[in-house]
């Protein structure tokens, strides 16, 4: 149980220290520490990424151990459209949502298929990835500021992983609650 406390304060943290932020100064020199630091500085972020991997915990062990892959090829190519010069409509209402969608699977413990889970992690990250690559600092290397932003990406993935795995040990009433902060989260921020 202390292993518990000691992961919620630490996500706590993270959080609270993260959201006061909320996407500032992410010109931090080279293009990998921008990278680096982008996806941890916006609540929205953080909450997807971490509540994708948080959920994967309980999905088939193919769309578990596959997660990761598509939360990656999500991001790269929804970078990968942004850098191409393409628009993507209804970008801050599809990383709303996205929020909105990762808390809706914890609470519910939704299990879908491999090919449906996996392709709606991706499509979150489309969203997620569109939006660092359109806020890249000017000058900054783009292998490294993709580098560093994949990077952050699978550890706050990992860091939901973590928990999730955590909570399977309790009673699972604290992981629907949190699908339902998380999910009342995204809703807050799509009607932003």
């Amino acid at each position: 149980m202390k292993a518990i406390a000691r992961v919620l304060m630490a996500t706590g943290l993270m959080v609270t220290a993260t959201a006061a932020s909320a996407h500032a100064g992410h010109d931090a020199g080279s293009g990998f520490a921008s990278g680096l630091l982008h996806p941890m500085q916006g609540l929205d972020h953080l909450l997807a990424m971490a509540s994708i991997g948080f959920w994967s915990v309980r999905q088939s062990s193919t769309l578990k151990n596959s997660t990761p892959l598509f939360v990656i090829g999500g991001m790269i190519l929804g970078a990968g459209i942004a850098w191409g010069g393409f628009s993507l409509p209804g970008l801050e209402a599809g990383i709303a949502l996205s929020v909105l969608l990762a808390g809706i699977l914890i609470a519910t413990m939704a299990k879908p298929p491999t090919v449906v889970g996996g392709t709606l992690v991706a499509a979150f990250m489309v969203f997620h990835g569109f939006a660092h690559a359109t806020e890249m600092p000017a000058g900054a290397a783009l292998v490294a500021y993709l580098a560093g932003f994949s990077i952050a990406t699978l550890a706050l993935t990992f860091v939901g992983r973590g928990l999730g795995a955590l909570m399977q040990r309790t009673d699972y009433r604290f992981a629907r609650v949190l699908g339902g902060v998380v999910a009342a989260t995204g809703a807050l921020l799509a009607a932003a």
